[in-house]
């Protein structure tokens, strides 16, 4: 036998998953009133939906700018999505905000591996090659490749740890917000500026 759904429930997944009033409620149908998994339920549906919309041309969105208090750490960013409509909402715009304060707080050296500059990541595979020495011929290449993707894994911007919430990816932060406002997003491009830097 089911669980009886009310608005309450309904309201608290929608407060604590950003997810729309009708997903919820049927998340918690689907799962048998059951909180945690109803929650899962919507993410995999987010993640799944983000991935449908990854094709879609994101030309609309946002620059903007984070100064950090004080004024020695001042970021510029500029995040796209579809339309103007999206752009202009307090969720895209505050999104836009928590990843320029992330930039600020995380200092990735580029948005994603694609990006990221070959003579840097050469450098990276010398040290790293520097530091295995001694090891096992068969054993360097393998811990070359894992400091490397450490490397990639703390510079890159959609592979950093979210300040906010450690527990996901910029990456993972951006999929949700992709899923719950509906359309295409992309961080196209920063610059990070630091007094002494």
């Amino acid at each position: 036998m089911s669980a009886q759904i009310n608005a309450k429930m309904v309201g608290e997944l929608r407060e604590s998953t950003g997810a729309g009033l009708m997903d919820c409620k049927k998340a918690l149908v689907e799962c048998d009133g059951d909180f945690e998994k109803a929650g899962e339920w919507l993410r995999k549906k987010g993640i799944a939906s983000a991935a449908k919309k990854a094709g879609r041309d994101a030309s609309e969105g946002l620059i903007d700018t984070y100064i950090h208090l004080g004024g020695k750490v001042g970021v510029l960013c500029e995040i796209n999505c579809e339309s103007d409509f999206v752009a202009k909402t307090d969720d895209f715009k505050q999104f836009v905000r928590d990843i320029a304060m992330h930039i600020a707080a995380a200092s990735p050296v580029c948005v994603s591996r694609d990006d990221i500059d070959a003579e840097l990541l050469e450098k990276e595979r010398e040290v790293a090659r520097g530091q295995a020495e001694g090891k096992p011929a068969q054993a360097v290449e393998k811990i070359v490749e894992g400091k490397v993707n450490k490397f990639l894994s703390e510079n890159c911007l959609l592979e950093q740890a979210y300040v906010k919430d450690p527990d996901q990816t910029v990456q993972q932060l951006l999929t949700a917000n992709i899923a719950r406002m509906g359309e295409n997003m992309m961080i196209k491009r920063f610059a990070r500026f630091q007094i002494g830097a």
